[in-house]
C-alpha cells in the first residue's frame, strides 16, 4: 500500500515533454478540478460530505493543487514542491484520523487520474497531438499520481501510531465507564479498529503523575493513558476454571522495566466490566505507598494487601469509629490512652494470659491485669457485646496498621 496506479510505476515525470502542452492544459484546470471533485463522492460514498467540512475542503484543495502542480512540471523542470508535498501528506493523516485504511484515498487518486485522462484524450484529438506525445503524457500523469499516493502513505504512516494510541486511550476510557455508560458494541467496534482483543479479565495499574515511562517495555496489548491527571493502564489477564489469574511474574517484570524510577500499584484482577473497581483499588494502594503504609517496591499488588486496603479504605472514618467505640477513653491523658489501647489490641488479637500479654507489651503481668480492669471500667458492656467487641477489634487493627507505618517512619528518621 499504495499500489502503483498503472501503467509503468514511474517515480518521476518522463522528460522532456513539449512545453506547449502546459499552454493547452492550463485553461482546462478549473473545469477539470470541478469534474474530479464531483466524481469522487459519486463513486466513493465515504467522501460524500458537505463541502464546508475540513476533510472536504482538504480534498478540494488537494485536487486543485495536484492539477496546478502537474501543469507546472510540464512547463518547467523543477518547480517548488514544499507546499505541494505537505498537502498530500496531510490527506494521508486525515485518513488515519478517520480510522480508515488508505484504500479509499487510493481509489480517489485512481478516479482523479481516470477523469484527467479522459480530458487529455479529448484535448489530444482537438489539438492533433501525436500518439508518441500522448503516450508520454499518459506515463507522466500516472507517475505523478503514484507520487501523490506515496506522499499520502508517508503522512498516513506518520499519523497512524499516534492515532491508534489515541483510539486505544478512548477505548480504555470506555471500559472504565462501564457498566452503565458504554455498550459492548461500542467497545467491540473500537477494539476491532485498534486491533485489540477484548479479554475476559483485566488488571488496572495506577501510575504516579509524571512517572517516567519506557514505552518500549510495555507489551503491545496493554492499554495506556499517561495523559490523565491520575495516569493508569490496563493489562489483559486470563482466567482459569472461572477464577481470575492474577498478574503474572512476567507482567510484573514488564511493569518494573517500564517504570524504573517510580513504584506502580496493580489492582485486583477482575472481569472486564469491573475494570473501574480494579483501578480504584490500585489508586488506593498507590496512596498508601506514598504515605508509607505499604512497603515501597517496583510493583505493589493489591492481591498482597487485601485486608490492609479494606481496613484503610476510609482513614477518616476509622477515627470516627474509634471515637465512638472507645468513647470511655477519649478524655484520658494521651499517654495513658495509648497504653490502654495497646493493651486492648493485644488482648483482643491474642486472647493470651496476663503473663503472655505482659511479655508482648514488655510490662509486668500485674500491670496488664490493672489495665484490663481499667478497660472494663471505661468501656463498660462493649467488651461483652459481640457486635461492639467486633467493631472495636476491627478499628484497633486499622489503627495499628496505620500507626505502625507512622512509627517506623519516625524511627527511621531518628536513626538517620
Amino acid at each position: 500500500m499504495p499500489r502503483t496506479l498503472e501503467p509503468g510505476g514511474l517515480d518521476q515525470l518522463p522528460s522532456p515533454l513539449p512545453r506547449r502542452l502546459a499552454t493547452i492544459l492550463r485553461p482546462e484546470l478549473p473545469s477539470l478540478a470541478q469534474e474530479i471533485i464531483e466524481e469522487i463522492p459519486r463513486a466513493l460514498p465515504e467522501y460524500d460530505r458537505p463541502l464546508q467540512t475540513p476533510y472536504s475542503q482538504a480534498l478540494t484543495i488537494g485536487v486543485e493543487r495536484a492539477l496546478i502542480q502537474f501543469v507546472a512540471r510540464v512547463a518547467e523542470a523543477s518547480p517548488s514542491t514544499v507546499r505541494h508535498d505537505d498537502t498530500y501528506r496531510r490527506l494521508g493523516r486525515f485518513e488515519a484520523h478517520e480510522g480508515r485504511s488508505l484504500d479509499s484515498l487510493q481509489a480517489a487518486y485512481r478516479i482523479g487520474a481516470q477523469v484527467a485522462w479522459r480530458r487529455v484524450m479529448r484535448l489530444a484529438a482537438r489539438h492533433d497531438l501525436s500518439s508518441t506525445v500522448t503516450a508520454r503524457l499518459a506515463d507522466a500523469l500516472f507517475a505523478y499520481m503514484n507520487e501523490l499516493a506515496s506522499l499520502s502513505l508517508a503522512g498516513y504512516m506518520d499519523a497512524r501510531p499516534a492515532e491508534i494510541e489515541d483510539q486505544r486511550r478512548r477505548l480504555l476510557q470506555l471500559l472504565l465507564r462501564r457498566p452503565t455508560s458504554a455498550s459492548d458494541r461500542a467497545i467491540g467496534e473500537l477494539a476491532e479498529l485498534t486491533d485489540w482483543e477484548v479479554p475476559a479479565e483485566v488488571t488496572l495499574v495506577a501510575v504516579p503523575p509524571d512517572a517516567r515511562c519506557v514505552r518500549g517495555a510495555l507489551d503491545c496489548d496493554v492499554l495506556v493513558d499517561l495523559t490523565a491527571d491520575e495516569p493508569h493502564l490496563l493489562v489483559p489477564c486470563g482466567s482459569s476454571a472461572g477464577a481470575p489469574v492474577p498478574l503474572s511474574d512476567e507482567r510484573r517484570a514488564m511493569l518494573a522495566e517500564a517504570f524504573p524510577d517510580d513504584p506502580v500499584a496493580a489492582g485486583l484482577t477482575v472481569p472486564i466490566e469491573f475494570a473501574a473497581d480494579s483501578l480504584r483499588w490500585a489508586r488506593q494502594a498507590l496512596s498508601l505507598v506514598e504515605t508509607g503504609i505499604l512497603d515501597d517496591g517496583p510493583v505493589i499488588s493489591c492481591e498482597d494487601h487485601l485486608v490492609t486496603l479494606w481496613l484503610l479504605s476510609d482513614c477518616t472514618l476509622i477515627d470516627q469509629v474509634a471515637r465512638r467505640q472507645l468513647a470511655g477513653m477519649n478524655d484520658l491523658e494521651h499517654g495513658q490512652r495509648e497504653r490502654l489501647v495497646a493493651t486492648l489490641h493485644t488482648w483482643l488479637t491474642t486472647r493470651g494470659t496476663a503473663a503472655e500479654m505482659a511479655e508482648t507489651l514488655h510490662v509486668h503481668p500485674q500491670t496488664v491485669r490493672h489495665r484490663i480492669k481499667r478497660l472494663e471500667k471505661e468501656l463498660g458492656g462493649r467488651l461483652t457485646d459481640p457486635d461492639d467487641r467486633f467493631a472495636i477489634e476491627i478499628v484497633l487493627r486499622a489503627m495499628w496498621v496505620r500507626n505502625r507505618s507512622r512509627t517506623e517512619r519516625e524511627e527511621y528518621r531518628d536513626e538517620g
